[in-house]
């Protein structure tokens, strides 16, 4: 297995590689935007769906959204993260470079991992997946995923904290105050109820 600790993880990143990191949900992989092609290289991922860009707090990733949305994605940013929610959200313009998506829509969110919040504090902003191969289910130990993923580094130490191992709810902004649910995880969204 190929641990790492977060002085080196920010030396693969920068290097274009990527690396797997425990989230509170699911562990997930992540590379710096630039270098997204590589996760669905790793992942055997359908081009055709987009990544989820992590941050350490939600006002790390306030530049990635529109400015006709900012308002709704504040307000829900400050109650239900950090935790298990994606907010899926139109991308501001000067960032649609790092978009994965083919809608100009980004998603976005701040896992409630203290590992996690520390390596994004170093890193700035990753997208992600769950570090699994693409229609498997993945381990949710560094240990199991170590064998689908030998030759990716995996941020230690090891063992991992305590993770849901559920994927996150995924929300999608229509329009303002204007919410519909993709999937639903681990966390109930009042507003669109």
């Amino acid at each position: 297995m190929n641990l790492i600790d977060y002085k080196t993880a920010w030396k693969t990143l920068k290097s274009g590689l990527p690396i797997i990191f425990p989230t509170d949900t699911l562990p997930a992989i992540g590379c710096l935007p630039k270098f997204s092609n590589i996760i669905y290289e790793f992942k055997k991922r359908d081009k055709n769906k987009p990544l989820i860009l992590m941050g350490s707090e939600y006002k790390q990733l306030i530049d990635y959204v529109h400015e006709s949305a900012k308002e709704d994605y504040e307000n829900l940013a400050s109650k239900y993260w950090p935790g298990a929610l994606t907010i899926v959200i139109p991308a501001s313009a000067k960032q649609t470079a790092h978009l994965t998506s083919n809608d100009l829509t980004i998603g976005l969110r701040i896992p409630n991992s203290n590992i996690a919040q520390s390596l994004l504090r170093e890193t700035g902003p990753l997208l992600t997946s769950s570090a699994n191969i693409s229609g498997f289910k993945g381990s949710i130990t560094a240990e199991g995923i170590a064998l689908d993923f030998p030759s990716i580094k995996i941020l230690g130490p090891i063992p991992w904290g305590e993770s849901s191992g559920k994927a996150s709810t995924i929300i999608f902004w229509k329009n303002s105050g204007n919410w519909k649910l993709i999937r639903e995880g681990e966390v109930i969204v009042r507003e669109l109820y």
